[in-house]
């Protein structure tokens, strides 16, 4: 019948939209994407909100099955696909929607704060970033370095690097902006392309959005000692606006 994709903001239950709380609760079943990001509450509070229970969805049933849950469901009945921050901004869903349209489910899609704009907090103009990338947990036989690649492109531009750092809900595990630097400053050392060393200025983020939003900036080196909780980022700017500069001098280590 219909498929709701509901961006739900970057911090807690009262982040909604009203008009994606009203179709939530006018919605049969919802689930809410649990894989690419959280919130800083629990689930229980979303459902006290909503008055709905969330069936909670990782990528495993999101991108393989979703033809025998969220697709199947949405076939006769409403169904919202709740996802932290904007549905379509720091991670894309499209394959999802597209799967949707070609059952001829009806789709609507409602926007909300995400990560790729709450970023402008830290004084530095959203133009002026570069591509975004993201630094997954690197494991035995699979150490990527697309984020330093990235990182080398956008500094040919002038252009800031935002870099997204992976989590796990299921293990409550959060990649911390130092173990991103070291990460980094391996690369380096390895590659020795005068990409990214101990001099190199950042400005490390966590639970941006909220009221414990943590701001720090900084050498490398000075944010390797910094302490970071929760969902994090690290931010490699490249030449700035004096106005950056004012703003980011706040946030100075």
């Amino acid at each position: 019948m219909a498929l709701y994709f509901i961006g739900i903001g970057l911090s807690d239950e009262t982040d909604i939209t009203l008009k994606g709380l009203n179709l939530i609760k006018d919605s049969d079943i919802v689930y809410l994407e649990n894989y690419t990001s959280v919130l800083s509450v629990s689930v229980s509070k979303l459902e006290d909100l909503y008055d709905k229970k969330i069936i909670l969805a990782d990528r495993n049933l999101v991108e393989k099955k979703a033809e025998e849950t969220i697709l199947k469901d949405a076939q006769g009945k409403k169904v919202s696909f709740l996802v932290v921050g904007d549905p379509f901004a720091a991670t894309t869903h499209f394959d999802l929607l597209n799967r949707a349209k070609e059952l001829n489910i009806e789709t609507k899609i409602i926007h909300n704060a995400s990560i790729l704009t709450a970023i402008a907090v830290t004084g530095l103009q959203l133009y002026k970033f570069g591509k975004t990338t993201s630094l997954p947990f690197p494991s035995k036989g699979f150490e990527p370095e697309t984020h330093y690649d990235a990182l080398k492109d956008n500094q040919e531009l002038n252009l800031h690097t935002l870099i997204l750092l992976d989590l796990n809900p299921v293990e409550n595990r959060f990649m911390s902006v130092n173990e991103a630097i070291k990460n980094l400053l391996d690369i380096e050392a390895k590659r020795k392309e005068n990409v990214f060393d101990k001099d190199t200025f950042c400005i490390g983020c966590a639970n941006l959005g909220s009221d414990n939003q943590i701001i720090k900036a900084g050498t490398a080196e000075q944010l390797l000692k910094a302490e970071f909780q929760g969902l994090q980022c690290l931010i490699v700017p490249d030449e700035m606006h004096f106005v950056e500069q004012e703003v980011v001098q706040q946030f100075k280590e």
